[in-house]
C-alpha cells in the first residue's frame, strides 16, 4: 500500500473534509514544542480527535491477559501470513466495520507484517505483532476503524513516548486513512488545554467585548463637585470610550454653606437633564420581591455561575450598553472572589445581592441612554458594608459618575478602590439627608453646627453619650460569679466589662444566669434578695407558666405569613394591618425584627427549622407584654438596660413560649436572671447553653412565691446580731 507523505499548506488542512483532500489522503505530523499558532491549531485537533477519534495520553499498553483469553476464546490462535486470512479476520472481530474499511485495515495490517517479515522477523514474532495489533484494535481504537472512509476524517492525537509497535499501528491507521499527530511526553499539552479552558470560560463570563471601555478619572481636574458637572460631551472625543468621574470626599469646606452647595450642585444636574439617582445613610437591602426575580440555578464553577446570573441582566434598547454592564457585573465579581474565596453559596449571594440593586436603579440612570451620557450616583454617608462597596465599583465600572459624600468625619466609608479618587477636607459635620428636594433642605445655623461640633467632640466612642444616641446592638453573655449579679444589676451597660460602642454599634454586656437553690436553706432571705433586685425596670415573672401554648395570641395566624422560604418578611410585617408594634421608635422596631431574625436563624430554640418552632418564635416574639414594649422604648443602649426575673419554684417548668420570651429579650439587651430553688433542668427548650448556672444553697422543694408587697426590703437584724457580728 502507498505510504507516501503529502506536504500540507498549512494546519488548517487537517480539518479538510475528505473529498476536498488531494487523493483523498490523510495527514500525519510530529511536533516537539508548541508556538502561537501550533498551541492553536492543537486545541482544535484535541476537540476534534475527541468528536471523532481517540486521544491516547502517555502509551497504548500491552494486551491484558484478559484481552488475549477472550482473543483466543473468540478468534483461536491461528495464523497466516495472507491478505485474504487478515480480511477475514478482521470481518470476524469487528463485525461494524464496513468492507472498504476492512480492506483499508487488511491491507495496512499485511504492509506493516510484510516489512517485519522481510526485516527477519520469524513467523511466531509476526503472529505475536497481529495478535497484539488485533487486540489494539478492538478494545482502543474500534470506535477509528468505524469511521474510516467518512467525509469527517478519523483524527488520533498521541502524547506520550512511543514504542516500535505502537508507532507501527499508528502508522496502520494512518495508512488506512487516519489523521495522526504526534506529541513527546513532555509537551505540555494538559496546561495548554487548561489555559484555552480559562479563556473560553473567561470569555462567557464577560461576553462579547462592548467595543466602549470606561476612563475614569483620568480627564478630572480634582476639583470635587466641579468634575462632575462637567458636560459628558466635554470629557473626551473618543468614541469608544466612555468618561465618568469616581471621588469620595471626605469632611466638607464650610459647614454654613455646604447644604446649600449640594443642593445647588444637584438642581445643576438636573437642569442638565441628567439621570440621577441619590441614597442617603444606606442602600436598602434588596426586599424579597427583589431577590424571588433574580433567575438562578445550581452551579459547578465560579464562572458557570457568574455567566448564567448574567442574564438576568437585560437593556434590549441598547446592546452595547447591556455589554458594558455584564462586563463590570463580571470583572467586579471576580474581584470580590478574592476576599470570599473559592466559597460559591457566599458568591452566589453577593451576586444577587448586586443584581438587585443593578435592577433597582437601571432605570434611573440609563434611561433612553445612548452615548456619550453618563449617569450621576450620589451617595450621603459612605458605604456601611462590603455589599454596599462591590454595588460602588461596579457602577463605576459603567457610565455612571458616582459620587460618595462623607461630611462626618467620625462615620467610616468601607469603601477601598484604586480607582477611587479622593477629596479631603479638614472639618466634620453631621448630616443625615442629601437636600436633593428643595422642601427638604435645611441649612443649620453657627450655633446648631457648634453643637454638633461639640458632640462629636464628647461623645465619640468613649463613656459620654448622648440620649440614644446608638440604633444599633449586639447582646453578649457575661460569665460572672453569683456575688457579682447584685453588683452588675444596678451598673449601666456603658460601665460593665466587655461593653463597646464601635462604628454605630454597641455591644452589651448582659447577665443571663440560673441561680439554684437556696443559701442555707433561709427562704425568708432568700425571697428578700430576690425582692431587692427589682428595679423600676425589671419584670417579675411568679407563676410558671407565664406563657401558655393555650393563650390567645393574635399573631398565630399569620406567622406563615410572616416567615416564608426562610427568611422573615420584614417589609410584610411592619406593613401589615395587625402589626402591633408600629407606635414603637422606628429604630426599636427595626431592632425588635433583628433579634427576631437572629433568635430563629442561630436556632437558639430546641425546634428551630425541624417541626414549625419557627414559627412559634414569630408568635411569641410579636405579641410581647406592654409591660415589656414599654420597658423596650424606653431602652437606650449605653444606660441601664431592662430586667426579667423569673422564678420557678413549682414543679411546673417554663414552657417553649416562656424560654422563647426570656431568650429574645435577652437578645434584645435584657438581663435575665432565673431563681430555681428546686434545681430542676428548666433549660430543656434551649439547643445549647445559653445561661450560666450558679449553685447558691440546698435545694428546697414546693415553696410557694409570696405577696412580693408584704416581703421587706431589707433583712431585719436584732440588736444581739449587731452587737455579737463578726468583722
Amino acid at each position: 500500500m502507498d505510504r507516501e507523505h503529502y506536504k500540507i499548506q498549512n494546519l488548517e488542512d487537517f480539518f479538510s473534509r475528505l473529498s476536498r483532500r488531494p487523493e483523498g489522503k490523510a495527514y500525519i505530523c510530529a511536533f516537539e514544542k508548541g508556538s502561537d499558532e501550533t498551541n492553536k491549531f492543537l486545541c482544535k485537533y484535541f476537540d476534534a480527535a475527541r468528536k471523532y477519534g481517540v486521544v491516547i495520553e502517555g502509551k497504548i499498553g500491552n494486551p491484558t491477559e484478559g484481552n488475549l483469553a477472550y482473543y483466543e476464546e473468540m478468534m483461536g490462535m491461528e495464523f497466516q501470513m495472507s491478505l485474504g486470512f487478515i480480511s477475514s479476520s478482521l470481518k470476524r472481530w469487528l463485525p461494524r466495520m464496513k468492507a472498504s474499511q476492512r480492506e483499508s485495515v487488511a491491507c495496512a495490517v499485511y504492509d506493516s507484517l510484510e516489512s517485519l517479515r522481510k526485516s527477519g522477523k520469524t513467523e511466531n514474532m509476526l503472529k505475536n505483532a497481529y495478535i497484539k495489533f488485533m487486540c489494539w484494535l478492538y478494545y482502543k481504537f474500534e470506535r477509528v476503524v468505524g469511521r474510516l472512509g467518512e467525509e469527517e476524517v478519523p483524527k488520533i492525537l498521541y502524547h506520550g513516548s512511543i514504542g516500535s509497535y505502537e508507532r507501527m499501528l499508528i502508522d496502520i491507521l494512518w495508512g488506512a486513512g487516519c489523521d495522526v499527530v504526534l506529541l513527546p511526553g513532555e509537551f505540555p499539552l494538559k496546561e495548554l488545554l487548561e489555559v484555552r479552558e480559562k479563556e473560553e470560560q473567561k470569555k462567557k463570563m464577560f461576553g462579547e467585548p462592548p467595543g466602549i471601555t470606561g476612563c475614569t478619572n483620568a480627564w478630572i481636574a480634582g476639583k470635587g463637585l466641579e468634575d462632575f458637572l462637567t458636560a459628558p460631551a466635554a470629557r473626551g472625543d473618543r468614541e469608544d470610550l466612555f468618561y465618568n468621574c469616581y471621588c469620595r470626599i471626605n469632611g466638607v469646606e464650610d459647614k454654613l454653606v455646604y447644604v446649600n452647595e449640594l443642593y445647588q450642585f444637584y438642581r445643576s444636574l438636573q437642569s442638565e437633564k441628567r439621570h440621577v439617582a441619590v441614597v442617603s445613610g444606606m442602600i436598602p437591602k434588596p426586599a424579597p420581591d427583589e431577590v424571588m426575580k433574580v433567575q438562578r440555578g445550581n452551579y459547578g464553577s465560579f464562572e458557570q455561575m457568574v455567566s448564567e446570573l448574567a442574564a438576568n441582566i437585560q437593556y434590549p434598547a441598547n446592546q452595547k450598553l447591556r455589554g458594558i454592564l455584564v462586563k463590570a457585573f463580571a470583572e467586579t465579581l471576580a474581584g470580590e472572589r478574592k476576599d470570599a474565596g473559592e466559597n460559591l453559596n457566599r458568591m452566589l449571594n453577593k451576586a444577587v445581592y448586586l443584581l438587585c440593586w443593578i435592577k433597582r436603579y437601571q432605570d434611573q440612570l440609563f434611561k433612553n441612554w445612548r452615548m456619550p451620557e453618563i449617569g450621576c450616583f450620589i451617595y450621603l454617608g459612605g458605604c456601611r458594608d462590603k455589599n454596599e462597596a462591590m454595588f460602588l465599583k461596579f457602577l463605576a465600572r459603567i457610565p455612571v459618575d458616582v459620587l460618595i459624600l462623607c461630611p462626618n468625619l467620625n462615620v467610616r466609608c468601607c469603601l477601598d478602590d484604586p480607582l477611587l479618587y479622593e477629596v479631603n477636607h479638614e472639618t466634620s459635620m453631621v448630616l443625615d439627608r442629601f437636600p436633593d428636594e428643595g422642601g427638604r433642605a435645611s441649612l443649620g445655623t453657627a450655633a446648631y453646627h457648634a453643637e454638633r461640633e461639640l458632640d462629636s467632640l464628647l461623645y465619640n466612642d468613649s463613656i459620654l453619650f448622648r440620649d440614644r444616641q446608638f440604633t444599633k446592638a449586639d447582646s453578649i453573655t457575661l460569665k460572672t460569679m453569683d456575688r457579682e449579679i447584685k453588683i452588675l444589676w444596678g451598673s449601666e451597660l456603658k460601665y460593665r466589662l466587655g461593653f463597646d460602642a464601635q462604628d454605630g454599634t454597641v455591644s452589651m454586656p448582659v447577665i443571663f444566669s440560673k441561680l439554684s437553690g437556696v443559701k442555707d436553706r433561709k427562704v425568708e432571705e432568700y425571697w428578700i434578695s430576690i425582692k431587692q433586685l427589682m428595679t423600676p425596670e425589671t419584670l417579675v415573672v411568679s407563676r410558671v407558666p407565664f406563657i401558655s401554648p393555650a393563650m390567645p395570641n393574635p399573631m398565630k395566624m399569620y406567622a406563615t405569613e410572616f416567615f416564608k422560604n426562610g427568611k422573615l418578611k420584614r417589609s410584610r410585617i411592619k406593613s401589615h394591618a395587625s402589626y402591633p408594634y408600629g407606635f414603637l421608635r422606628e429604630e426599636m422596631q427595626e431592632h425588635i425584627l433583628d433579634k427576631l431574625e437572629l433568635l430563629i436563624a442561630q436556632k437558639l430554640i430546641r425546634g428551630t427549622f425541624e417541626n414549625g418552632t419557627e414559627y412559634t418564635i414569630v408568635s411569641v416574639v410579636l405579641n410581647l407584654p406592654k409591660e415589656a414594649l414599654r420597658l423596650i422604648q424606653q431602652f437606650d443602649f449605653t444606660k441601664k438596660n431592662p430586667k426579667l426575673i423569673y422564678i420557678a419554684a413549682s414543679e411546673t417548668l417554663p414552657t417553649l413560649e416562656d424560654s422563647i420570651y426570656a431568650a429574645f429579650l435577652n437578645l434584645v439587651g435584657f438581663d435575665v436572671l432565673f431563681f430555681v430553688p428546686t434545681g430542676y433542668n428548666i433549660e430543656k427548650h434551649f439547643n445549647r447553653k445559653l445561661m450560666e448556672e450558679h449553685q447558691a444553697g440546698d435545694y428546697m422543694y414546693d415553696l410557694e412565691v409570696p405577696d412580693w408587697d408584704r416581703i421587706p426590703s431589707a433583712i431585719r437584724t436584732s440588736w444581739r446580731d449587731k452587737i455579737f457580728k463578726r468583722g
